[in-house]
């Protein structure tokens, strides 16, 4: 009787990584019933939580970022990483996988090591159009690197290098609303044109300061449209607050989107920051959009993520500095020209690369059997 298939997957730190992850590993369920999987993530990050709550068992490393302006800082890395680094050692031998996967983030790194140097081999999926640091270091013992975008052999190996795309949401495609009735659902007009304004679970700064100008200058409750407007929980009271001193009855505040089907359905421009995920939901699900990239995130990647969508006429970018000035009037533009729209849309989905889960379950399986060859 054959084992079940044993896969470690390892990564985190994000959104943009978890999702991915659990996709993943729900493909994998569904090709190889009764699989096991264990899950290993930082052990202060939210994958410690939102891994269990998907139903798959994981183990937290003490691995923390490194400091690149507090230098003095790294002295407590560096010996959280090397704890990590025994404790993931530890893993690998207990749970005997046939193989590691790593999407990325603090934890990946010293499990996929671990993994490597155990003769376990390792598959990686990058999000990004510019690589993580973790994946570059990893990738020269990699099996197969699993890419969303081309042009991705100045990172990686190039005979390791497999185009699959990155997991979507399901439920995002599988929404069956029309564009009236996801409106409805939202609380919003059916019949006017919706602006998605959407920073993410926490929220964008940015892009709540650009709204709250449009606000307090009366731009946005002149505007031909509706808005709907999250703002994210760090800074709900603060716009809450502002929409109260200048309300508008087509623009609607909201802490947190609950149904991302809907409101993506529902909406004829988004804007957004441009993460990995973001960008592939939009791609996958042809939206027209206003990217501004957050500037907090290591090696600017995001900026490089709406690069490639401006190349391709897929979307619109808006710089983080430039967008208190500018972004309002860049959405108004847009969401007055119809034709440019429809251009957009056209663009953003045939950059879609759909089903990516299964194709990196597909490179998983290629793997695993080149080793029992």
């Amino acid at each position: 009787m054959t084992s079940p298939l044993r896969i470690l997957i390892s990564g985190g730190g994000t959104g943009g990584h978890i999702f991915p992850a659990l996709s993943i590993a729900a493909a994998l369920e569904r090709r190889h019933p009764g699989c096991e999987i264990l899950f290993v993530g930082a052990e202060d990050r939210m994958e410690m939580t939102r891994v269990p709550a998907a139903g798959y068992k994981i183990e937290g490393l003490p691995v923390a970022g490194f400091y690149r302006r507090k230098l003095w800082r790294n002295f407590g890395v560096l010996i959280k990483l090397f704890r990590s680094l025994r404790k993931a050692r530890a893993i690998v031998r207990d749970f005997r996988p046939d193989v590691a996967v790593g999407v990325g983030g603090y934890a990946s790194g010293p499990v996929l090591k671990a993994a490597q140097r155990a003769g376990i081999p390792t598959v990686l999926q990058e999000q990004n159009s510019y690589a993580g640091v973790t994946n570059r270091l990893l990738a020269s013992k990699a099996r197969a690197v699993c890419v969303a975008y081309k042009g991705m052999e100045r990172f990686f190996p190039a005979e390791t290098i497999i185009l699959t795309g990155n997991p979507v949401r399901k439920a995002l495609g599988d929404c069956s609303m029309s564009v009236q009735e996801a409106r409805t659902s939202l609380g919003m007009n059916p019949d006017r044109p919706l602006l998605l304004v959407v920073g993410g679970s926490l929220g964008a700064r940015t892009l709540n300061d650009a709204m709250a100008t449009a606000l307090a200058d009366g731009s946005a409750a002149a505007a031909p449209f509706d808005i709907l407007w999250q703002t994210g929980k760090t800074d709900h009271a603060r716009c809450a607050e502002l929409y109260a001193a200048h309300p508008a009855p087509n623009v609607k505040v909201t802490e947190f989107i609950s149904d991302m089907a809907a409101a993506y359905r529902a909406a004829t421009v988004v804007v957004s920051r441009a993460g990995a995920g973001t960008i592939s939901e939009l791609q996958d699900l042809g939206k027209a959009s206003i990217l501004v990239p957050s500037p907090n995130v290591t090696e600017d990647h995001q900026r490089h993520n709406a690069e490639a969508l401006v190349e391709c006429d897929a979307a619109i970018m808006v710089l983080d500095a430039d967008a208190p000035a500018k972004l309002w009037a860049q959405a108004e533009a847009l969401m007055a020209d119809p034709a440019r729209i429809k251009a957009m849309e056209a663009a953003a989905s045939a950059m879609a690369l759909r089903e990516a889960d299964e194709k990196i379950v597909d490179a998983i399986d290629r793997v695993v059997a080149q080793t029992k060859d």
